[in-house]
This record gives structure tokens, sequence and C-alpha cells, in this order.
């Protein structure tokens, strides 16, 4: 098939850009570059052999994503792009609001215009909220608790009610927890900008001496090491199940949610020793107060995906750290060298 991936020069639309390459599929990327970099599509073209048609198109701009669509004849779509910063989100909620939620509506009317039903939508375990108890499973109800969960909610009910509506469409909705790791090949990766919201990148950044050292926030949680558990999934274990969504949804019409996780929690610690080891030597870090509105531990249950599309993780916490190492060494200062 021909795909539009949007936000697919970022860390995981890049690497879903080669997943779909790789299994034979057609690429045509959009993205605004504001937190992106063009130079991963030259790099996904030198690990593919081929470079992925690229359109420097902000969703806001409905025109421009008319013109892509009017000139392109796609057959699908997966969608990224959007603001993605939890803190970011709470300072400038209306941002977050408009160019999440505005970007959306105009992909969706230019699809529907073009006659391309079926969409992928990259989600969040966000949506899950503070009130349910672990694992998260998809029959759950949702209710997100910051401004970027709340988009991501939103859009997700946007797609509901289209897919109830008309049974044309082909909807998945993919909620996933926090992605790890790089191509193995250490030539595509994760190059935030600005300081790091994640734990690998900030850990990866101190230990190629852009930082200092990694605070850990809160180790007095009821867990088995006194911080925080959360499910790591590998951005290419992510990324295939990307795939795996989209060749479900392309012959089963509906509106479909699956979460993308590994299915068990990691600690912080777990996490940074993990890091070290693929290192080879510490990694300076204190263990500070606890963050206003950290979970103690949240995981998936991804029974789901491995029942409907045959997807599961299959890389482990090591690997991650090995292959983020790859990348941060390798790339100091992420695609600026």
């Amino acid at each position: 098939m021909k795909i539009l991936v949007t936000g697919g020069t970022g860390y995981i639309g890049s690497h879903t850009v080669l997943s779909l390459q790789e299994a034979a599929h057609e690429v045509v990327v959009i993205d605004n570059l504001v937190n992106s970099s063009e130079e991963s599509m030259r790099r996904v073209a030198e690990l593919s052999g081929t470079a992925p048609e690229f359109h420097n198109v902000d969703l806001v701009n409905e025109a421009a994503v008319e013109r892509v669509f009017a000139a392109a004849g796609v057959d699908a779509v997966i969608h990224f792009a959007g603001l993605k910063a939890v803190g970011e989100s709470v300072r400038e909620p209306l941002s977050y609001y408009y160019n999440n939620l505005v970007g959306t509506l105009n992909l969706v009317r230019a699809m529907e215009r073009h006659d391309v039903r079926s969409i992928v939508f990259s989600s969040s375990a966000t949506v899950y909220g503070e009130h349910n108890a672990v694992p998260y499973v998809e029959k759950m109800e949702i209710g997100a608790n910051n401004p970027y969960g709340r988009t991501k909610e939103q859009i997700e009910d946007i797609l509901s009610d289209i897919g109830t509506a008309d049974d044309r469409w082909n909807i998945a909705l993919l909620r996933y927890f926090n992605p790890v790791g790089t191509h193995p090949s250490g030539r595509i990766g994760e190059d935030p900008q600005g300081i790091p919201n994640n734990l690998v990148p900030f850990i990866a950044q101190v230990a190629v001496g852009r930082r200092e050292k990694l605070m850990v926030l809160g180790g007095d949680y009821d867990t088995p090491d006194g911080t925080c558990l959360r499910d790591y999934i590998h951005v290419v274990d992510l990324a295939e199940g990307h795939v795996a969504a989209l060749n479900h949804v392309a012959d089963h019409a509906g509106v479909f949610r699956w979460n993308l996780g590994s299915g068990k929690g990691s600690s912080v610690l777990e996490v940074l020793r993990s890091f070290e080891k693929a290192v080879g030597r510490p990694i300076p870090h204190e263990i500070t107060a606890r963050r206003a509105g950290d979970l103690p531990a949240f995981w998936a249950d991804a029974t789901s995906a491995l029942a409907d599309l045959g997807w599961s993780t299959t890389k482990t916490v090591d690997q991650m750290c090995e292959d983020h190492w790859r990348w941060q060494e390798n790339n100091p200062n992420g695609y600026a060298g």
C-alpha cells in the first residue's frame, strides 16, 4: 500500500517509516519539523535503499494538507503528528488543543474527501489517567489528567464517532507506553529538543557528557526498590506494532483499541543499571523528591494485541539500552552531529 505518515520524521515516526518500507509499503511523510529533523529521512533512505516522499507541511494548514492528498494518492494513514510534552501542555494548553485537535480534523477531512478511510492513530497510555488499576486494559473507562492526554482522548473520541457513523472507516487506536531504544544500526534515534522529558534519553545525555547527572524523582514509592515502575517498549517493536495494526485494519472495518506494551513494569533504577551495563561505567545520579502527579506504577495488558494482531514485544530492557547508547555515542548531539 501507499501509506501517509504524519509526524514521520520524529522518533517513533521515523522507525515506523523504515518498518513500513521493510514491509514493502510505499511511504509519504508529512511533518512541520518543529520537534524533529529531515535528516532522519535521509538516514531512513540510507538504511532501506528508498527515500520516502517528504512534504514539509503543518497539519493545521488545511490547504497544504489537501495538496498532499490531491497529489499523493495514498491508501491509508498512520497519524503521529502532534505536540507531546505533558509539562508543556499544562503550561500551554491552548497550543496543545489547537495543534493536536485542529491538525487531526484537517487530516481526517482530507481523508474523507479523497476516500481514504483507514487510519492508525498514535494514542497514549496517558488516556488511562490516575483512577485505573494496573495493568491497564483497553475496556477500562479512560480519563486523562493533563491537556496532552486529553487531546489524545478527544482524538480517540472523534475517530470513534466517525467509525460509528460510517462503517466504511477502518480505525486503530494504539495506546502505548514508554518507547525506548533505537534502530540497532545506531543511524536513527531519539533526538529530543531541549531538556529530555523521558528517562532514557536523559540518562543517555548524562552518559555522553551533555548533562551532569540524572535526578531520580522519588525513591520512597511502594515498589521493590522505591522508584517508579513503567512499561518500556523497544521502538522497533513499537514500529512493527503499527505495521501489524495497519495490516489488520486494511481488512477489517470498525474501531479497534490496542495496548502496545511489554506487559510488565521496570523501575527507574533497573533501567539505570541496564544503561550502565551498556555504557560500561556508573552514571551519576541523585535520588530527589517525588514529582507531583507521578504514579508509583503502571503497565499494559497487551494480550489483545497478541490475540488480534499476532504482535508482542521481543526485545529486553538491556537491548533497549544497548541500542539507545549506540545511537547516542555515535550521535552525541543527535542529528546535529
